[in-house]
């Protein structure tokens, strides 16, 4: 007998249609899978035959032959147990039903019960739009599908439990958005920009970058606060609009780093990788190729600290990513691509000692060891960090100052109103902040008046700024000004964007 049961395959983060054909025929027991099957897929035969016998159903003793169409896309993984088992049953006779509009995905484990998945979100999403009405996921993957409307969707636990449902003995319960549950990132204790004192400059420049989505560079000595700044970006971040959390969502989803019990993540992703780091975990990478740090990080933030201690292939692996917004990955097993729109943060010593440039403490470097200690940071990179800012050694009078300093709710206050204003400009678009424009669009949004141009040419001659520099500088003045609540791009928004782009001619200008 021949029977086919719809389920959903998953490469990346691009899921398809597959087709779980089984056929039983007369002939030598044994059971085949084809149609591309990795070993884990080829492994099902075992878990399947098991949580068969061991849940009171006959195992057949004839020819058995499980097709995974289409037959020219690669299978991966232990999602089709479940639409295997199913399909087994009902070409034995021992179920019948009507599972035209139903897809099934899952694990077995020996006894029949569903064990959870990565990727069920996009799974899900993409059974809906192959017009499946309902689908079947493991329990413990309840709460990521709650998000997904217009399909019906059956948590199973076991295999047991399913055959009842498809029997009409005793209906599993459709999930429901009471299951919804939101992640925001349960820490006891939150940084906050009330706690650093002084340095108004880049606190600053970081609520800039917050509001436009800019990358940033900050460069300063030992114990200055560019690690305690970067610490506190996530309280000032924009909040999410809805697609952006489907999407940061779906990624950890596929990475398998959803926190249990959650629908969707609310709050920006912070990744703050080791300087040890390989360049497949920064970009992502594996047989399969999983999602990276960059790609964990989309719609949030990537910190790089010590950023000259990483290695070069890793730093320069980034180039592409932080400008096209997404990154692709090769292997024989095919081309992935990942979305990595993220704000870019970098800080770094000015040499091995760090206190290159210092205005009162001696450096105490080898001579050229500054320059080389610079030089691990390429320009192309150092082009493509919008605002670089030098974050400078605390006096004594301004740690010792009793007065509190500015809190993070208040500068996301002023974060939120500006990034509203963005996301009303860029609505229709696939654009979300000032930094991802295009040269179209910042032709159309940084238009300049006589005496903006005037200084801009100004500084783009004496500065001998690049043309990506160019667009930077104009897309950072948008962003000033919107904090200001201001139409157009004024003289003293120019003015101010014009700094951030100026301490690499300090640093490495010199050397």
């Amino acid at each position: 007998m021949f029977v086919r049961v719809n389920s959903i395959g998953l490469f990346g983060m691009k899921s398809f249609g597959v087709g779980v054909e089984a056929s039983i025929e007369n002939g030598f027991p044994r059971m085949d899978i084809v149609g591309l099957p990795d070993a884990a897929v080829n492994e099902s035969k075992d878990r399947v035959r098991s949580a068969i016998k061991n849940n009171g159903f006959k195992y057949s003793d004839k020819r058995i032959t499980v097709n995974l169409t289409p037959a020219d896309i690669r299978k991966e993984g232990p999602v089709y147990d479940l639409p295997i088992f199913i399909a087994l049953l009902i070409a034995s006779d021992q179920l019948q039903c009507n599972i035209e509009k139903s897809a099934f995905i899952g694990e077995l484990s020996l006894s029949g019960k569903v064990r959870n998945l990565k990727g069920t979100l996009s799974m899900v999403i993409r059974a809906k739009a192959l017009g499946m009405t309902e689908i079947f996921v493991p329990a413990g993957n309840s709460c990521e599908c709650c998000v997904v409307n217009g399909i019906d969707i059956y948590p199973v636990q076991s295999v047991k439990q399913l055959v009842d449902h498809l029997k009409g003995i005793k209906k599993i319960k459709r999930l429901s958005k009471e299951l919804y549950s939101e992640y925001t990132r349960p820490i006891e204790y939150t940084p906050d920009f009330s706690d650093v004192k002084g340095q108004y400059q880049p606190k600053r420049a970081l609520e800039i970058a917050a509001a436009g989505g800019h990358n940033v560079m900050m460069i300063g000595p030992p114990g200055s606060g560019k690690s305690m700044l970067a610490k506190r970006i996530p309280s000032i971040l924009p909040d999410m609009t809805f697609e952006e959390s489907l999407a940061v969502t779906e990624i950890h989803s596929i990475a398998g780093f959803l926190p249990d019990n959650v629908s969707l993540i609310k709050s920006r992703p912070f990744r703050s990788p080791h300087h040890t780091i390989s360049t497949a975990g920064l970009s992502g990478g594996g047989r399969i190729p999983s999602p990276g740090e960059v790609s964990l990080a989309h719609h949030g933030v990537l910190f790089l600290d010590e950023l000259p201690e990483f290695q070069k292939n890793t730093m320069e692996a980034l180039r592409q990513p932080i400008e096209d917004g997404r990154i692709t990955i090769s292997r024989v097993s095919g081309s992935l691509t990942y979305p990595c729109e993220v704000m870019l943060v970098c800080a770094m010593n000015p040499c091995p000692c760090g206190y290159y440039g210092h205005p009162t403490r001696k450096c105490s470097c080898p001579s050229g060891a500054a320059a080389k200690y610079l030089s691990k940071v390429s320009g192309p990179l150092l082009d493509r960090l919008d605002i670089h800012i030098e974050v400078p050694q605390v006096d004594f009078e301004k740690l010792s100052d009793d007065k509190p300093a500015e809190s993070s709710a208040e500068i996301k206050k002023r974060v939120n109103k500006a990034r509203r204003i963005q996301n009303a400009r860029f609505k229709g678009t696939a654009v979300t902040c000032n930094a991802k424009m295009t040269p179209d669009m910042t032709r159309k949004y940084c238009a300049l008046d006589d005496k903006c141009k005037a200084i801009l040419e100004k500084c783009f001659t004496s500065l001998d700024l690049s043309a990506r520099a160019y667009d930077k500088i104009l897309r950072i003045a948008r962003t000033i000004a919107d904090l200001d609540g201001s139409e157009n791009i004024q003289l003293e928004h120019i003015t101010e964007a014009v700094q951030y782009r100026s301490l690499d001619r300090k640093f490495w200008g010199t050397n």
